[in-house]
């Protein structure tokens, strides 16, 4: 796949999702490492870019990113988010490509009109990406991550894409729901489709994606030129390596041993811990830690265990309980 000057080493490229309070930067280099085509960083307000955030900065920077690398800003006003990449090109945050946030269901986002709430209003979208556009220059790939629209009433979804093409978006992720069904029911894969047949951009299919007969089966029925996996692959990165192997026609992988899993949770938490300090790593770590229980004998023991993390020589003590469990 040719996104601008970038080149993604995949044909059918499946992209690890944002997700706020996840996708830091040991998270990523996990999932680039395991196979995702690029990953993209936890939101950023542009909003507070312009305000003189560094918090906001910092979550965008990485210094030593594995693979493509994109950055993701939220916001409702194309000025402000032009600014806002401005900023962060001034600042030296590096990134591949830039993605804008159409899709996040949160109250606290789309109270400001920023996230889903811009699926609302089609011609704003469009003027939010042509202002990125304008901000990011010619030659840097700009996505969006959108839904399909607001609630069944306001399906916007193929005006949103349409309007987000013609402005300069050169590939769109889209969530099979709309906001008012957050994360439930299934997702609507008609839907996904459509928009797909609206544009001439790639696609990217998003929502329920946790195996790779998943993955292929959604690229069948959508026609999408690839996958964006988000909580799916969370304790379990194996899954980008199982995903590329079925859609490049390679046996699939097996899955990992308990060894791998434990080694790749504790490498996980101790970068997060080298990274931030023990003191911010070790509450984040918790939800990190739970998905990789999955499946496990005494998993609900083991969640509740993982809730209580507060030093990595508990990661430790986890991991011995993990074992003795097994048996």
């Amino acid at each position: 796949m040719q996104l601008r000057n970038l080149t993604i080493p995949y044909a059918q490229p499946a992209v690890f999702a944002p997700m706020a309070g996840f996708t830091d930067a040991a998270c990523r280099h996990l999932m680039a490492d395991h196979g995702a085509a690029w990953t993209v960083s936890e939101m950023a307000s542009a909003k507070a870019i312009t305000f003189g955030d560094d918090k906001s900065v910092r979550l965008l920077r990485d210094k030593a990113p594995h693979g493509i690398y994109a950055v993701q800003l939220f916001g409702a006003e194309p000025e402000t988010m032009a600014q806002a990449i401005r900023i962060i090109q001034e600042k030296g945050v590096q990134f591949d490509i830039l993605d804008i946030n159409m899709g996040c269901p949160a109250p606290k986002i789309t109270s400001s009109g920023a996230g889903s709430k811009l699926m609302q209003d089609p011609e704003l979208c469009g003027r939010m990406v042509a202002a990125a556009r304008g901000a990011l220059g010619p030659d840097k790939p700009l996505t969006v991550k959108m839904r399909i629209g607001w609630d069944a009433e306001q399906l916007t979804g193929v005006a949103v894409a349409r309007q987000c093409e013609a402005n300069g978006a050169d590939l769109i992720a889209v969530h099979g729901r709309t906001r008012e069904q957050m994360y439930i029911p299934p997702i609507d894969v008609d839907a996904i489709t459509e928009i797909r047949k609206a544009v001439g951009i790639p696609v990217l299919a998003n929502g329920d994606i946790t195996t790779a007969e998943g993955a292929k089966q959604i690229l069948e029925q959508t026609g999408c030129a690839g996958v964006m996996i988000g909580r799916g692959a969370l304790g379990d990165p194996w899954l980008f390596e199982r995903i590329n192997a079925v859609l490049t026609g390679q046996p699939e992988p097996g899955e990992p041993s308990l060894n791998a899993r434990m080694s790749a949770l504790r490498a996980q938490i101790y970068e997060m811990c080298e990274e931030k300090g023990e003191w911010t790593a070790m509450p984040q770590a918790r939800g990190q830690a739970m998905h990789y229980m999955k499946g496990l004998k005494g998993a609900a023991s083991l969640r509740r265990y993982c809730s209580m993390l507060e030093h990595f020589t508990d990661v430790d003590k986890l991991i011995e309980a993990v074992y003795k469990l097994q048996g």
